[in-house]
């Protein structure tokens, strides 16, 4: 009885506790049941919805809480924002307790300190139909709620110690709950499954798996751990400084318990992914769990794709930058550059000296011009840029050259070719660390123009198939690139050619004007920009300036047909507007013959200004076809624009021609231009006729060929996108002492007196060779206007560098030369006329027409002459560029 008596005792004791804990239970299953229910009550989804779902839950949750027996029954959003309470103020405010746990979707009791006091509450999660948490529903008791609860049941609890002693089996129910607590209430099934997880983990997991304690000793370490990191066997609970096999980085990193995410770590020559995170299980709290991944391939693999990525990038690149210039020299460079350091280390192009040329290469020489050499050493050991190499026929060059098929040397040592075609210089190769070469022929559309030579020195292995096809690649798409540059540099040198022999090269002897110019090409090709300048009968001279709509060799042609075109009228002694008036119909012409035999609809356009000084007068004729107006630079410094009427451009016809005469002082200079100098895509054109003024206005002392320089590099930036023709000319008069002239009488007895009259003329200048025939000329010509024509009869007589004796009469009848039979008693005047004088003929004015003559002077007696000088040396990289030195009068 003492035993029973005292298993009674312990009964009793032990079912007051287990009275108190199971009311503590009880309260958690009913907060649990009645918030469960709540949160799955039919309406609950809707009043959450509505706009003020704390007017509809608030009714709803008192009375489930009074009829439940609960404290309290609270409804929040996923925030933790609630909309019910027992005390309404406390609405709205924020949920004292976790919700992180039914946020994912599991139910959580707990113990509090909340607005009630203590209590026991459970947190359960509302669910849509899609199974989405909503809103969580919390339903709890107060503690001393609870505790009072369980003292009304202590004589139950005593009834029920009573009832033990008298049920043996009271005490099995008992220790079956407590296992079952301690088991925290898992089933053998489930007890089954996470062994089987755990088993996993160290056996099956292809990912290691270290668990470390706070002291630092090894809790865990699973299979994958041991063979990546080479632990022993039973090496559970051994501090993890005294861990056999592990390198100091790794070990450093478990025994410092921070935090490691995808760090890289050589462990027996694999690259581990190491990642470690502190423990959370209250178990091993302060400790720290570490995974290991083996990413060597992994790596491999990834090196292997951004090398690709890297090559295809460069084949890219390779399209983008090489071929913009259209330059061999420029393509061979860009091909060389772009290739160090991503490709090689060095890289040589050697190309045919006809390929440079433009020419296309005759059969595939050895003997190649080096035409760009880059590397990672501006010290480099091979040849010079532009120097001559003669390949040996064994060479990796030549032997690509002749087959047309890449060379690829692993060894250097092995290239004997080379070491024949210069020993020195293989041997400063070597000395640089270069060990292997790829040469690749460059040959586009069949065409053999050169080799490109990849060279490799800071890698230690040697190029391999794949880099061979790769710079096979590259070469080929810089090979159409040079080819292009090729064929356009030999066009471009055709066209420079044809425009160098359309324009002139040297000005004539003239004693009029001062005369400069300036001739650039467009960047882009030649073009139809013209200038000349022509004597003219009577001291005179003309200026021409005119631009042809386009560019390219028909441009340039159309220019020469024009040129010629205007020098062969200007024979006709023309005025200007007459002479722009034929010019038109000739560009007219051309533009119908070119469109019926090449069925184009295009029309030729061209501007062209004309003009004409007359030294003796002073005079200026100026008429224009659609060309800007020239700048006129008086001698105070006085910048002005010739106001002549704009007529349309040549080739568009029916609109006439009119012409302008200005007297211009002395000193006066001219500057006529084309539209390339003012024009530009940055600028407009009133901008640039600006600057034009102002740069010619700031020196007006300046000479024609300052201003041409001046005008130049004020204007144009670098070189231009449009041809430039500029032509700058300073007047001068003739002196009094060098012309004279005479009214003469309608009377053939006045003959002899003008004879006599010249004859004198001719002395004073000191030309008496010249008397016999003037006085033959002046006869036959005063005789003619006498005879023929109509008064006023005006003689005059200009020394220049011919003598002119030009005889003017109001009529306008035309002279003509007549070749008079033997029997014949007149008709050889004019003929007489054709054979003494230098030469001789006819122009017409608005007061009648001249009848002129012209004798050559001896050289000893001849006046000083205004002559353009040669033309200067073409700059470096200029296609044409011509200028002529400042004239001396």
């Amino acid at each position: 009885m003492a035993l029973v008596v005292l298993l009674v005792v312990c009964a009793v004791v032990a079912q007051v506790m287990q009275s108190q804990r199971a009311s503590s239970e009880e309260a958690k299953r009913r907060s649990v049941a009645v918030a469960q229910t709540f949160a799955h009550s039919p309406g609950i989804l809707s009043a959450l919805r509505a706009p003020e779902p704390s007017n509809v839950l608030q009714p709803l949750t008192e009375a489930g809480r009074r009829s439940a027996g609960v404290d309290f029954i609270v409804v929040m959003d996923t925030h933790g924002i609630r909309y019910t309470h027992p005390q309404p103020d406390r609405i709205g405010k924020r949920f004292v307790g976790r919700i992180e746990p039914s946020l994912a979707g599991r139910v959580y009791t707990e113990s509090v300190h909340g607005p009630l006091g203590h209590e026991v509450q459970a947190t359960v999660p509302v669910n849509d139909s899609e199974g989405k948490v909503v809103a969580l529903v919390s339903a709890g008791l107060k503690v001393k709620t609870v505790t009072g609860n369980a003292e009304r049941q202590l004589p139950l609890i005593l009834s029920a110690a009573a009832a033990a002693l008298v049920l043996a089996t009271a005490g099995t129910a008992l220790v079956g709950r407590r296992l079952r607590r301690q088991t925290h209430n898992l089933c053998p099934d489930e007890m089954t499954r996470m062994y089987k997880h755990h088993d996993a983990v160290l056996h099956s997991v292809r990912e290691g798996v270290l668990i470390v304690s706070a002291d630092g000793r090894l809790l865990l370490v699973n299979d994958e751990a041991s063979r990546l990191l080479g632990l022993p066997q039973d090496v559970e609970g051994t501090p993890v400084a005294e861990l056999p096999g592990l390198t100091k980085d790794i070990r450093d990193l478990l025994t410092s318990g921070r935090k490691a995410t995808d760090e890289v770590h050589v462990a027996k020559e694999r690259l581990l992914a190491v990642n470690q995170r502190p423990t959370g299980h209250d178990g091993y709290a302060g400790g720290t769990v570490m995974t290991l991944r083996d990413s060597t391939e992994l790596r491999a693999l990834s090196g292997r794709a951004e090398m690709a990525r890297e090559r295809l990038k460069l084949l890219y690149d390779v399209g983008l930058v090489i071929g913009d210039s259209l330059d061999v020299k420029r393509t061979a460079e860009e091909l060389a550059e772009i290739a160090v350091p991503r490709f090689a280390d060095f890289v040589t192009v050697d190309l045919l000296d006809a390929v440079l040329q433009g020419e296309e290469p005759i059969g595939a020489g050895t003997g190649m011009r080096r035409t760009a050499v880059k590397g990672i050493r501006e010290d480099h050991p091979f040849c010079e840029v532009g120097c001559l190499i003669d390949f040996v026929p064994s060479t990796p060059h030549a032997r690509g050259l002749g087959t047309g098929r890449s060379e690829l040397v692993s060894d250097l040592d092995t290239a004997t070719g080379l070491r024949l075609q210069a020993p020195e210089r293989v041997k400063g190769i070597e000395a640089c660390g270069i060990h292997s070469l790829i040469s690749v022929p460059i040959q586009a559309r069949g065409i053999m123009l050169g080799v490109a030579t990849f060279w490799r020195s800071r890698k230690p292995e040697p190029f391999d198939e794949e880099e061979l096809s790769l710079a096979q690649e590259l070469v080929a798409r810089a090979a159409l690139s040079i080819d292009n540059a090729r064929r356009y540099t030999r066009e471009h040198t055709l066209a420079v050619a044809l425009q160098r022999s359309l324009l002139p090269r040297a000005l004539p002897e003239q004693s009029a004007l001062e005369v400069a110019f300036r001739y650039l090409p467009a960047q882009s090709g030649v073009s139809g920009d013209w200038f000349d300048v022509i004597p003219l009968p009577g001291g005179r001279v003309a200026l021409v300036v005119g631009d042809v709509v386009g560019h390219g060799l028909h441009a340039a042609a159309t220019m020469g047909r024009l040129r010629t075109a205007v020098h062969n009228f200007s024979t006709l002694d023309l005025p200007p507007d007459e002479l722009l008036s034929r010019l038109d119909e000739l560009v007219s012409r051309i533009d119908q013959d070119e469109s019926h035999s090449q069925g184009d609809s295009s029309v030729i356009g061209a501007t062209c200004f004309y003009a004409i000084y007359d030294p003796v007068e002073r005079r200026c004729a100026l008429a224009r076809a659609g060309h800007l107006a020239p700048a006129l630079v008086s001698p105070d410094g006085g910048v002005t624009f010739a106001d002549v009427p704009t007529g349309l451009p040549l080739g568009l016809g029916s609109m006439h021609f009119q012409t302008t005469e200005l007297e211009l002082a002395e000193g006066t200079q001219i500057v006529f231009y084309t539209d390339g100098l003012i024009e530009d895509r940055a600028r407009d054109i009133d901008v640039g006729m600006d600057m034009l003024r102002e740069t010619l206005a700031r020196h007006p002392d300046r000479s024609p060929d300052e201003h041409c320089q001046a005008v130049v590099d004020e204007l144009l930036q670098g070189r231009p996108k449009d041809d430039v023709a500029v032509l700058v000319a300073r007047t001068l008069a003739t002196p009094a002492d060098r012309v004279a002239d005479w009214d003469v009488p309608s009377d053939p007895a006045a003959v002899a007196e003008m004879r006599a009259a010249v004859s004198q003329k001719l002395v004073e200048w000191g030309l008496p060779d010249l008397t016999f025939a003037m006085e033959l000329v002046l006869s036959e010509l005063i005789t003619n206007a006498i005879r023929h024509g109509s008064p006023p009869i005006h003689v005059r007589l200009l020394r220049d560098h011919t003598v002119t004796c030009e005889v003017s009469d109001g009529s306008s009848t035309s002279p003509h030369l007549r070749y008079a039979a033997t029997t014949d008693e007149g008709g050889r005047g004019l003929f007489l006329v054709a054979q003494v004088a230098h030469r001789w003929g006819t122009r017409y004015t608005p007061r009648g027409k001249v009848i002129w003559a012209e004798q050559a002077i001896p050289a000893h007696d001849a006046p000083p002459t205004h002559q353009a000088g040669p033309p200067a040396q073409r700059q470096p990289g200029c296609t044409v560029h011509q200028e002529n030195t400042r004239s001396t009068r």
